[in-house]
């Protein structure tokens, strides 16, 4: 299992930056009154980090909500 799950990381990352770096043109963004220009591949690498960090504080929050469950149960 866990050679599965390694190796779907590893497909996940190669398929991430192949995105990145196809993208590379600059996009306009729009952020409540703000408006800029920002390359694809800052904008990119920011929303893979933005979706990363949530993934594992839900990882840390569901594994502290079954040990917090586990302890009730003993």
């Amino acid at each position: 299992m866990k050679l599965i799950k390694l190796g779907l990381l590893v497909a996940l990352v190669i398929a991430s930056t192949a995105v990145v770096i196809q993208n590379q043109e600059s996009w306009e963004v729009r952020f409540l009154w703000l408006t800029s220009d920002v390359p694809a591949i800052v904008l990119l690498f920011l929303t893979l980090a933005a979706g990363f960090i949530m993934g594992v504080v839900v990882a840390l929050l569901v594994r502290r909500n079954k040990k917090q469950n586990i302890e009730q149960v003993k």
